[in-house]
């Protein structure tokens, strides 16, 4: 019986091409809608955690209120002791310290004058340290534009946007001028070994990167961090997970006199990132939502109209003695056949659309060049498992509801009236 009805509607396009194309459509776009708005939340808590707030957190309390400021005269000490402890208490999560300071970075001519300076942000990472797992992390190897990342002490490297304002090249030598912790000025010579692009318009506009050892060998932070980030093995964010490990770890400081005891912060908790992320999450699952509901309303008057055309023909077959009950039966077996068949092909569609601006993506740069949070430069969209079936809710089951709406008509047709009308 299902091959009958297969070749009915391949035979008969009158009564399924359109259904099929509507269908096709809907579910694609629905798909793709999904799988975009998802990527792009996505992206922005991966260029989050990785260029800034962890999965988690470790901050001196002082410091996490004024973190914005970059208050290093409030960094966390005796780092090796803690790291030891936490490590211990939460082996799922792998920890490395940064820190973030400010700073102006000179550049001298050939007889030791200033040629070009500028004020940038510095971010000292544990780059030389191989288990850190810092240059797998910010993709460190794939974004160096020009020259090499740096490889001993001394070496620094500037993002490119920065490197070509200071109109500097790898190989030259530079100077930090800023302060230590303890407030005293310090210069330090540094040799750039080359140039790098974080794909976040934030940070491409005047960023350099040192090695955390330089760092605390130059700010005086010996054995000392302005942040100690957490991330979770798996790479991937978990907030329930997350915000345990945080209540666990501060409770044992929560009756703590010490000014500068530490503190731990979950992603969500920084950045405002809270009520943005719940407010797209909450956006993306209403838009879908309503995008499905339109959808299924379509493909509802679709399969209601579909089925109102052909009144004449389930009164040809009622009157030649099927029954009414069997002609609804077949209606629906034939509606769920071509649903399945549209949001077959609608799917494969949305997701081949999906995997394709995963791979290539938007770019964006200009739009958020001028943005004050970090947003990727390029937003991708995200093929996830519930891509593969969320298209079959508007695809398959409205057009069955459709349908069933218009064959309630086959019950309420009496067979003295059916010859009447067909011999008109």
């Amino acid at each position: 019986m299902i091959k009958f009805i297969f070749k009915g509607i391949i035979r008969d396009r009158s009564k399924s091409l359109i259904p099929v194309l509507v269908i096709t459509v809907g579910v694609m776009v629905t798909v793709l809608m999904s799988g975009f708005l998802r990527g792009v939340l996505s992206d922005i808590v991966n260029q989050n955690a990785k260029l800034d707030t962890g999965h988690l957190k470790i901050m001196t309390r002082p410091y996490a209120e004024n973190k914005d400021q970059m208050p290093n005269d409030l960094a966390l000490l005796d780092l090796q002791d803690l790291r030891e402890d936490i490590k211990q208490k939460f082996p799922n999560v792998l920890w490395t310290p940064r820190i973030k300071f400010g700073g102006i970075i000179d550049v001298p001519d050939s007889n030791g004058n200033t040629k070009t300076q500028g004020p940038g942000l510095g971010m000292a990472l544990a780059i030389l340290d191989t288990t850190s797992g810092e240059l797998e992390r910010l993709n460190l190897k794939k974004s160096i534009q020009k020259g090499r990342l740096p490889m001993r002490k001394g070496e620094i490297v500037l993002s490119d946007a920065y490197a070509e304002k200071l109109k500097i090249s790898p190989g030259e030598e530079i100077t930090y001028f800023g302060t230590t912790m303890e407030g005293s000025m310090v210069f330090q010579n540094f040799v750039m070994t080359g140039t790098i692009y974080f794909g976040s318009p934030l940070l491409d506009k005047g960023t350099f990167i040192i090695d955390i050892k330089d760092a605390q060998d130059m700010l005086d932070m010996e054995d000392g961090t302005g942040e100690l980030l957490g991330y979770f093995d798996s790479k991937i964010y978990n907030d329930i997970e997350a915000s345990k490990i945080a209540n666990e770890f501060n409770s044992q400081y929560s009756h703590s006199t010490d000014e500068y005891a530490p503190k731990m912060v979950t992603l969500k908790q920084q950045n405002d990132l809270k009520t943005s992320l719940d407010v797209a999450e909450s956006f993306n699952a209403i838009f879908i939502f309503i995008f499905i509901f339109a959808m299924s309303l379509v493909l509802w008057n679709t399969g209601l109209i579909g089925g109102l055309r052909r009144y004449k023909e389930f009164g040809i077959r009622i009157a030649l003695g099927e029954s009414k009950r069997n002609v609804f039966g077949l209606l629906l077996a034939e509606a769920s056949i071509i649903g399945l068949i549209g949001s077959l092909i609608g799917s494969i569609l949305g997701i081949g659309l999906c995997y394709y601006l995963q791979e290539v993506g938007i770019d964006i740069s200009k739009d958020v060049e001028n943005s004050t949070i970090i947003m990727p430069s390029i937003v991708r969209a995200h093929v996830s498992t519930n891509l593969f079936f969320i298209g079959f809710i508007p695809g398959l089951f409205s057009m069955l509801l459709g349908t069933a709406l218009a064959g309630r008509g086959i019950f309420k047709r009496e067979t003295a009236r059916l010859f009447k009308e067909l011999e008109v």
